[in-house]
C-alpha cells in the first residue's frame, strides 16, 4: 500500500486542467492555498509544506473565495496537490538536484554532521517579492506545532516527516530513472538507425564492387561463360538463325573446326598471306614521298573469328608473329615442334605450359593457371612467357607515358626504327628485313608493328597489322595497293595516343642455360621502362 504521500503524488497526475489557471499576484497578500486552488499565486517560485501525514501548510489566512470564481468540484486538497506535482515536473532536470536524491535513494543523505532542521527553521521561501510568509528565523516555518521541517532539495517541498519526504524523494527518482530510460532507449534507437545506415552503405558497396568485378570478368573472358568452341557454335546457330548461313554450311564449319581443335592447328579461314611481299613490290615502284622503309617478311595476317570476337586479338597476332618466324631460318629449328601455326585452344595450353614450368608467376596466379576453355584476354607478359619458354629471345618495352606533345609517342616510333634499321641495309630504299615483327599491346587491343616508314619530311609511320580488319579488307591489299588501300595499314604518331604502350621485340634465340636465367628473372617481371 503506498504512503500518504506517493497517493498523493499519484493523484496529482490526473487532476483537472483547470488547476493550471491562477489568479494573478497582488503584493501584501496571503492566499489560502487549501481553500481554493484558483486564488493561490502562481507555481514559479512557490514553496509548499506537507504536515501531520502530508497536510499542506497555508501561509496565512486570506480572504473568502467567490463561489462564482470556482470552475469545479474537485477537492481543494485534490487540486493543491496537483499544484505540488506540476511545480516538481517543471523542475525535475536541475542536474545538481539530481545527484542529491541519489544519495537520498540510497539512505546516505542527511550526511553526517548536516542538520537539515536548521535549514527548515530558517523558514521556507514562499515565492520571490512577496512579503507575507513566515521570513527566516520565523517561527512559523518550523510548523504550527513547532515541529522540524525537512524540504525537499529538488522542489522544495517541505514536509514534517522525513520517512515522507523520502518516499516523495523517491518518486522524484522513479520519475527520472523513466526519463533517463527513454533517452536510453532513443539513443539505442539512434545508433539502431546509424548501424542499419551503416550496413546499408557497406551493402551497396560490397554490391557495387561485385558488379563491377563481374563486369570485368565479362569484358576479360573470366566470368566462366565458355571459350572459344562453346562461342563458336552459338554464334554459328545465330548465322543460322537470322539466315546468314545454311544449316549445310553450320554442319561443315562445326567439322572442320572440331578437326582443328583435334590436331591443334588452325584451320586458316582467318588468314590472308602474301601481304608483305606485295608491299615489297609497291614501294620498289611508288611513294616518291617515302626516303626508306623497313618491313618484316613473310608475316600472315590473322583476324578474329566468331569463337574469338571480343577478346581474341593477343592470340591472333602471336599467330602472325609465329607465322613469320616459322618462315625465318633463324628460328625456324627451335620451333620444329610447332611447324604450323596452332589454334587459339592450342596456344591457352602452350601458355598453361610456360606457367607450369616456372614463368611468370604472377600471372598464372592471375589467370589461376588456366585458360582453356575461357575467353581470358592475353597479353604482353603472356607473349613473353610464351616465347621465352620455346627458347626465343624477346623482351618487353614499356612506354608508360607519352614523350611527345598531345599524348604522343614519339619515343615508340624511334625505337621501332632503330629496332629495323639495325640490320645491314645496303642503302637500298625498300629494305625487307630478317627481324620478326613486333608484338604492340595497349589498353584493350593489341596489334603488329610489321614495317616502318621514313619519310622525306623525317616523320615516321608504322605499318601495322590489325587483327580487327577481316580477311576480305586485307585481301583488297593482294589486288592492288594505293595510298587509300595503305590506310588500313598507316599511324602516324597522332594515331598512337594511349596513355601506354608495350612491345615485345624477338632478337635472337636462347640456350638451355639462358632459358633457365630467363625463367628465374620471370618471377619478379620487369620491363624495360621508356622513358
Amino acid at each position: 500500500m503506498l504512503s500518504r504521500a506517493r497517493q498523493q503524488h499519484t493523484r496529482s497526475k490526473f487532476s483537472h486542467p483547470d488547476m493550471l489557471k491562477h489568479a494573478p499576484i497582488e503584493e501584501g497578500r496571503r492566499w489560502p492555498l487549501a481553500a481554493d486552488h484558483r486564488s493561490s499565486p502562481p507555481l514559479r517560485g512557490r514553496r509548499f509544506a506537507i504536515q501531520n501525514g502530508g497536510r499542506l501548510l497555508r501561509p496565512g489566512p486570506g480572504p473568502p473565495t467567490s463561489p462564482r470564481q470556482r470552475p469545479s468540484s474537485l477537492p481543494n486538497t485534490t487540486r493543491a496537490n496537483a499544484a505540488v506535482v506540476l511545480y516538481a515536473l517543471q523542475l525535475y532536470l536541475n542536474q545538481t538536484a539530481l545527484g542529491l536524491l541519489r544519495l537520498l535513494g540510497a539512505g546516505k543523505y542527511p550526511p553526517p554532521g548536516m542538520d537539515l532542521s536548521a535549514r527548515a527553521r530558517r523558514g521556507p521561501r514562499l515565492f520571490q517579492g512577496s512579503p507575507s510568509g513566515a521570513a527566516r528565523g520565523s517561527p512559523s516555518a518550523a510548523g504550527e506545532n513547532g515541529k522540524e521541517l525537512f524540504e525537499c532539495p529538488m522542489c522544495h517541498l517541505v514536509c514534517t516527516d522525513y520517512q515522507i519526504l523520502q518516499e516523495h524523494v523517491e518518486l522524484h527518482l522513479e520519475e527520472c530513472n523513466y526519463l533517463e530510460e527513454r533517452n536510453l532507449g532513443d539513443l539505442e534507437l539512434a545508433q539502431h538507425i546509424q548501424n542499419e545506415e551503416y550496413r546499408q552503405r557497406r551493402e551497396a558497396a560490397a554490391r557495387q564492387e561485385r558488379e563491377d568485378f563481374q563486369k570485368l570478368q565479362r569484358q576479360y573472358g573470366l566470368d566462366g561463360s565458355g571459350g572459344y568452341k562453346k562461342q563458336s557454335l552459338k554464334n554459328m546457330e545465330k548465322e543460322v538463325a537470322l539466315g546468314r548461313m545454311t544449316p549445310s554450311e553450320y554442319h561443315k564449319r562445326k567439322a572442320d573446326m572440331m578437326e582443328s581443335l583435334a590436331f591443334g592447328i588452325d584451320d586458316g579461314k582467318t588468314r590472308t598471306s602474301g601481304i608483305t611481299e606485295t608491299l615489297c613490290q609497291y614501294y620498289q615502284n611508288e611513294c616518291k614521298d617515302i626516303k626508306r622503309i623497313w618491313l618484316s617478311t613473310g608475316v600472315d595476317h590473322f583476324h578474329c573469328s566468331l569463337g574469338d570476337k571480343g577478346w581474341g586479338c593477343g592470340y591472333r597476332n602471336f599467330q602472325m608473329l609465329l607465322s613469320s618466324l616459322l618462315r625465318n631460318s633463324t628460328y625456324k629449328d627451335f620451333l620444329k615442334d610447332h611447324s604450323s601455326v596452332p589454334c587459339i585452344p592450342k596456344i591457352q595450353s602452350l601458355i598453361e605450359d610456360a606457367w607450369k614450368e616456372g614463368f611468370d608467376p604472377q600471372g598464372a596466379s592471375h589467370f589461376s593457371s588456366k585458360l582453356q576453355g575461357s575467353k581470358a584476354w592475353i597479353g604482353a607478359c603472356e607473349i613473353y612467357s610464351l616465347l621465352t619458354s620455346l627458347r626465343l629471345k624477346c623482351q618487353v618495352i614499356d612506354f608508360h607515358q607519352p614523350t611527345g606533345p598531345s599524348g604522343t609517342h614519339p619515343r615508340l616510333f624511334e625505337w621501332v626504327l632503330n629496332y629495323y634499321s639495325s640490320d645491314k641495309e645496303n642503302g637500298a630504299k625498300v629494305v625487307c628485313t630478317s627481324k620478326p615483327p613486333i608484338y604492340l599491346q595497349h589498353q584493350g587491343h593489341s596489334r603488329t608493328i610489321i614495317g616502318i616508314e621514313e619519310r622525306k619530311n623525317k616523320s615516321l609511320c608504322l605499318l601495322i597489322f590489325d587483327p580487327g580488319y577481316s580477311s576480305q579488307e586485307m585481301q583488297k591489299l593482294l589486288k592492288g595497293i594505293d595510298g587509300n588501300s595503305l590506310k588500313l595499314l598507316r599511324r602516324f604518331s597522332g594515331s598512337l595516343k594511349h596513355k601506354q604502350y608495350q612491345l615485345v621485340a624477338t632478337d635472337g634465340v636462347l640456350s638451355m642455360e639462358e632459358k633457365i636465367v630467363c625463367r628465374q628473372a620471370s618471377r619478379v617481371f620487369l620491363a624495360q621502362r621508356i622513358p
